[in-house]
């Protein structure tokens, strides 16, 4: 990995004293607990920092910062660990902030449906606490990832068709700048003109630019009614299709999720399920009764001018997570396809109109590789994934899956589309920001330059930045 502007990596022995004179037993060089901090559930290898500090407040995070940054000793956030481009891997070294305990539940105001969480918080123990409340919060990676984390990569899910991502669900957030500093951004109004948006700036920046320590959320009601149907399809065309009328006939869809057949007849094979083997799609409607049954009147008929089969309902509250259930665990039902193994999830978003291109070129592409790739995805909004299985240890396998998530990204940036749609940037696809961004690229170096100057913060993620005067 490029060492980007930071000088060559330092002698940690100083910096590690002074932090655990400071935290005590809250600070960690255990082997086991940096090697369990020094991944994701990506394919990329391990890179465990020198030590893990557990923090527990803000003040602890900001304290560590500054003294890291006395020392030169770089800091990379941790939350779950369920991301997958590499994001918390210490390719530096440095200390591993674990954000874990930071699980506070704040605030929750139901006259304004908003919240306000410590970043430890995760979306499933968010929406328990919620549940009595008549809100939710829908921003659903699929794993229960930390309310941080999921700010950080600027996460989205299976409802970011009618929900959003976390783009438009962070109002506010608290974050610590690379010395040690604490800022507060954005507030509880729905709208502001005041200045430059610095909770966007943050939401998405992966660590690089602060590290969020707290975060204020936009909750939604509970529906009235849900519903969720599966239907297969006799070809992917024909179900990609169905989407893209759906969309652009305006129905108001909480969740459009297509599984190809191999990601089907894996989800099958894991979950002990009996969905047919074919390119499916798996569907949820929320609103009223009146409303979700025209919704679906609507989606079903457009599904079988497609050669859709009938819906298969799901109404039951049980029934509905048994369902999506089957859906959130297609990447450890792909692992299952080859055990011993390890996955390289892509992630493109192309325009809606493109998106049949998109997916069928990549399944041609597919069909000459020995190596499995489920394809799945959140197709209502044009985001979509191949879940490679692959033996990180062979060279061949490494660089057969290298070329053709390539060839997928590439296809995607000519399409208008991006490089990523959730799974962020991390340490695996930093090599295409300059053909998606161009010049802002620039703009985007002169920000971390300014803000992280000596280049501490989660180093070798989302950019490589050289100093202004090399």
């Amino acid at each position: 990995m490029p060492e980007g502007f930071r000088a060559p990596r330092i002698d940690p022995g100083p910096a590690i004293a002074a932090l655990s004179a400071r935290f005590g037993k809250a600070l960690s060089t255990n082997a086991t607990i940096r090697d369990q901090h020094g991944h994701d559930e990506s394919w990329h290898p391990t890179a465990p920092p020198d030590a893990v500090l557990f923090a527990e407040t803000t003040e602890d995070v900001a304290q560590a910062v500054r003294l890291c940054a006395a020392y030169g000793l770089p800091v990379v956030p941790f939350g779950t660990g369920t991301s997958l481009e590499g994001g918390p891997q210490a390719l530096h070294g440095g200390l591993c902030i674990d954000l874990s305990r930071m699980n506070r539940i704040l605030r929750v105001d139901t006259e304004d449906m908003d919240c306000t969480v410590e970043a430890g918080v995760t979306r499933m123990q968010l929406n328990t606490h919620l549940r009595d409340t008549g809100l939710f919060f829908p921003i659903d990676p699929g794993a229960d990832a930390s309310i941080g984390g999921m700010a950080a990569t600027r996460a989205s899910g299976t409802n970011a068709v009618r929900y959003g991502t976390m783009r438009e669900a962070v109002l506010g957030l608290n974050a610590v700048l690379a010395d040690g500093s604490i800022v507060h951004t954005g507030g509880r109004a729905r709208k502001s003109a005041a200045g430059y948006d610095l909770t966007r700036l943050l939401v998405g920046s992966e660590g690089t630019l602060g590290i969020i320590t707290e975060v204020t959320l936009r909750l939604h009601g509970v529906p009235e009614a849900m519903a969720a149907a599966v239907c297969p399809f006799p070809s992917l065309c024909s179900a990609v299709n169905t989407v893209i009328e759906t969309i652009q006939m305006g129905v108001p869809m909480a969740r459009i999720e297509l599984l190809d057949d191999v990601q089907i007849d894996a989800v099958n094979r894991y979950a002990k399920s009996d969905y047919a083997v074919a390119p499916t799609l798996f569907l949820e409607f929320h609103g009223s009764e009146t409303g979700i049954r025209e919704q679906a009147e609507t989606v079903a008929g457009i599904a079988g001018n497609h050669g859709g089969a009938a819906f298969q309902w799901a109404t039951a509250p049980e029934d509905r997570r048994r369902l999506w259930q089957a859906r959130h665990d297609a990447l450890y039902a792909c692992l299952g396809l080859r055990p011993n193994c390890r996955p390289w999830p892509t992630d493109v978003c192309v325009p809606i109109s493109r998106l049949a291109d998109c997916i069928l070129e990549t399944k041609a592409d597919l069909a000459g590789t020995p190596i499995p790739g489920p394809i799945v995805g959140h197709v209502g909004d044009g985001n979509f994934h191949v879940c490679f299985v692959l033996d990180p240890n062979d060279p061949a396998e490494v660089a057969e899956v290298r070329r053709l998530s390539d060839r997928l990204v590439r296809r995607a940036l000519a399409m208008g589309g991006t490089c990523t749609g959730e799974h962020g940037i991390g340490c695996g696809k930093i090599e295409y920001l300059q053909d998606e961004h161009h010049d802002g690229l620039l703009v985007m170096q002169s920000i971390k330059r300014a803000l992280d100057p000596n280049n501490l913060l989660n180093p070798g993620k989302v950019l490589t930045v050289l100093p202004a005067n090399p």
